[in-house]
């Protein structure tokens, strides 16, 4: 199947830059990835949910890839979820969403507080209300080292990568790694996404030590309210979330379906591909039956 590039509207006239792959009068799956990624995150993934009959429509988050950069800095949990919504709404079928990290955590506040009922089912991608600080922090350090001295070469990005995820065998600089980077005019390479957004984040944590303890109680009520079909999966050695997060994910959301992906870190689908996509066409699978298909297809596409 060919893969079509197109571009969402986002909230406050950001422009998302999108792929998909499947059927026009399939049911969409929105796919959001996480914090410092791009659509290509979900390369494989696409083409997998596109032959199992869905509408795959991966898309790079404000800020990242080749969507835009928020001239005010704005990006807030709340601006990435209203992107969510303004995406959703502008498909003729409610869509099914899948985010990964920050994309899973912009899905829980799209539909457990600004906009409930834009989606048909959320899965969420090694993220829950609570995360373990000390996981959030390697993250955030990750991403935050290099931010302003970029790096000489892409195998000198590699090699950081590679020290980052040391459980899996390093890769040189492909053709994939080129894509998240950006030469400037000094010769030096910078990750693809605006280093506001980890700015941000930093600043905020420095600013107000109980910050992460209150966007947990945000993203604990917004969980609560949920009523959609909701499938968590983890990464069984994630650093991120803790068997006792996924606990609480299910006291507050009874109805919750649970996968735990051996031999997968935080990085679920890049660790465990073929295992990541059958747990979500298996739950998209009984959860969305192929009549729900209508005529007109999406407008985007």
């Amino acid at each position: 199947m060919a893969r079509e590039s197109f571009t969402i509207q986002g909230a406050g006239a950001i422009s998302l830059t999108a792929e998909a792959e499947g059927d026009a009068y399939a049911l969409p799956v929105l796919l959001a990835h996480g914090g410092g990624q791009t659509r290509r995150a979900w390369r494989r993934v696409v083409s997998e949910l596109a032959q199992a009959g869905f509408r795959a429509i991966a898309f790079d988050m404000r800020g990242h890839g080749d969507s835009d950069w928020s001239p005010c800095g704005a990006y807030e949990m709340r601006d990435f979820a209203a992107d969510l919504v303004a995406a959703a709404s502008r498909l003729d079928q409610k869509p099914a969403l899948v985010g990964a990290s920050l994309g899973g955590l912009a899905g829980l506040i799209a539909e457990g507080e600004l906009a409930p009922g834009s989606f048909a089912s959320l899965t969420l991608v090694d993220i829950a209300p609570r995360m373990e600080p000390g996981g959030v922090m390697r993250v955030v350090g990750f991403m935050e080292e290099h931010v302003d001295s970029g790096f000489a070469s892409p195998e000198e990005a590699a090699d950081v990568i590679a020290r980052y995820m040391p459980h899996r065998p390093r890769r040189g600089a492909s053709d994939g790694l080129k894509s998240y980077l950006r030469q400037k005019p000094d010769g030096r390479f910078y990750w693809h996404w605006d280093p506001v957004f980890i700015r941000n984040i930093m600043a905020a944590r420095q600013g107000d030590p109980d910050s992460q303890e209150r966007q947990s109680a945000m993203l604990s009520q917004a969980a609560a309210n949920l009523t959609l079909p909701l499938h968590l999966i983890r990464g069984a050695s994630s650093d991120l979330v803790s068997e006792e997060a996924v606990l609480h994910l299910r006291q507050l959301a009874p109805h919750a379906e649970y996968t735990d992906i051996a031999d997968a870190t935080h990085m679920v689908v890049g660790d465990a591909n073929d295992a990541f996509s059958a747990a979500i066409v298996d739950f998209l699978g009984r959860h969305h039956s192929s009549d729900t298909a209508q005529p007109h297809g999406t407008r985007e596409l």
